[in-house]
């Protein structure tokens, strides 16, 4: 990402907020101060996205995982649902994190890889959604979205503290679009101005103790300034962000489906969210966690709840109402990338720009395996059309195409967490 002229005075400005920089294109000034030749080579410079959605209830193996590798494989019963998109996505099998089980509590380390989540002591790690984040999120009004049909999302901060999911789609479309009123946006910039302060305050005293303490402590410390810096760059973001207008979009707020049982309907709310947020470049990093519940779904031909399908001990009833939940849920998909490649910007489609990394914590949930999970990647700029498909019984790191994605984003990152490199056959265009 190219350096505009002024990065010497944003730094400066952010150096006084008392905000440590890191890479360049963190600062928070608004764009209107970068200058007419910054603003030129932006909107040259190709936008990277990243969504990443987790089916926490699995999706069925022998539906969703095709037969053959390579290039020339035949869909499975569940791609074929996405087959206008064959030669937009990847599909991965033989890949998981390694030392991550737990069943459910799996969906912890979905996007951090952290090990043995089910542990006394686990301590998560930042999930790559909100590493790109840190180091790229002060190009939008907000750095990220973290988003759920129901409950708990699969964002993760760098002190491993879990990040509120928005599920209601109403809110979402009010945080992205409806404007405050004056006497509304004064105060919360008063608010944040007020939080600054408050940082300022606890880092001074967090600093006296510093010279008192040693060893682990210090490290404690160490990772406290972290987060205040984090925090203190989100807050100079925010206020300089308070100062410019939401964008206009067609359309009317989203009328919220508040039963649970229609998770279809639910889950294209979110989705339509997504893609608002994507195609007005609010946002560029987007998680959506979809955990399925102990209910009957409104699906036609459905009359066993979701959970106890995902647990089917290869009951052949049980399998056939399981594909039809998920087959509708790879639809739902279906569409979201119909939206982003039906949409354009700068003469690529949003498609193009924005990798969608699809999948579930889970490799098998009617057993609760979390080996062979099933992943698909779509999108992106890489070169897809293809069945990566890794050793199923010594999987693959999955973590290695975390480092891929976060790469393309332009971020020099080698390693994350148990990864081993790059993911191989996966390749930009």
């Amino acid at each position: 990402m190219p350096m505009s002229p002024n990065s010497s005075s944003r730094r400066n400005f952010l150096r006084a907020s008392g905000v440590s920089l890191g890479l360049p294109m963190l600062e928070s000034m608004p764009r209107t101060s970068w200058g007419q030749d910054t603003e030129t080579k932006q909107s040259q410079t190709p936008k990277r996205r990243m969504v990443a959605v987790n089916v926490e209830l699995g999706l069925h193996g022998p539906n969703m995982t095709p037969g053959q590798s390579g290039r020339d494989y035949e869909l499975s019963p569940y791609l074929k649902t996405l087959e206008r998109f064959r030669n937009d996505f990847t599909y991965i099998s033989g890949a998981s994190h390694p030392e991550v089980g737990g069943g459910h509590a799996s969906r912890k380390s979905f996007l951090t890889g952290m090990r043995h989540p089910l542990s006394a002591g686990f301590e998560n790690s930042i999930s790559i959604d909100q590493l790109a984040a840190e180091r790229l999120g002060a190009e939008t009004r907000f750095a990220s979205l973290s988003l759920t049909t129901s409950s708990a999302g699969i964002s993760w901060s760098r002190s491993g503290v879990e990040i509120p999911a928005e599920s209601r789609p109403s809110r979402v479309f009010k945080k992205l679009f409806v404007e405050g009123t004056a006497a509304e946006k004064k105060l919360t910039v008063e608010r944040l101005k007020k939080g600054q302060s408050v940082l300022d305050a606890v880092a001074e005293k967090a600093r006296r103790m510093q010279g008192r303490v040693s060893g682990r402590d210090r490290q404690k410390l160490e990772q406290y300034f972290n987060s205040v810096r984090e925090a203190e760059k989100r807050l100079v973001k925010a206020e300089e962000w308070e100062q410019h207008p939401k964008p206009v979009v067609e359309g009317k707020e989203p009328r919220d489906v508040l039963d649970p049982k229609y998770l279809i309907e639910r889950l294209d709310l979110m989705y339509d969210m997504m893609h608002l947020a994507i195609q007005t470049d609010s946002t560029r990093f987007i998680t959506l966690s979809d955990p399925g519940r102990n209910l009957v779904p409104a699906i036609t031909g459905v009359d066993t709840d979701h959970h106890m399908l995902s647990h089917h001990a290869k009951d052949p009833e049980k399998i056939a109402q399981l594909a039809i939940v998920e087959t509708a849920i790879v639809a739902a998909l279906g569409r979201f990338l119909g939206k982003l490649a039906d949409s354009s910007e700068a003469g690529d489609s949003l498609l193009d720009q924005t990798m969608v990394l699809f999948g579930s914590n889970l490799g098998n949930a009617s057993n609760h395996d979390t080996r062979n999970m099933p992943i698909l990647l779509a999108g992106g700029g890489f070169r897809h059309g293809q069945h990566l498909a890794f050793d199923q019984q010594d999987n693959y790191p999955l973590t290695n195409l975390f480092v891929s994605m976060l790469q393309q984003l332009g971020l020099e990152v080698d390693t994350f967490v148990s990864s081993t490199g790059t993911m191989t056959g996966l390749n930009p265009v």
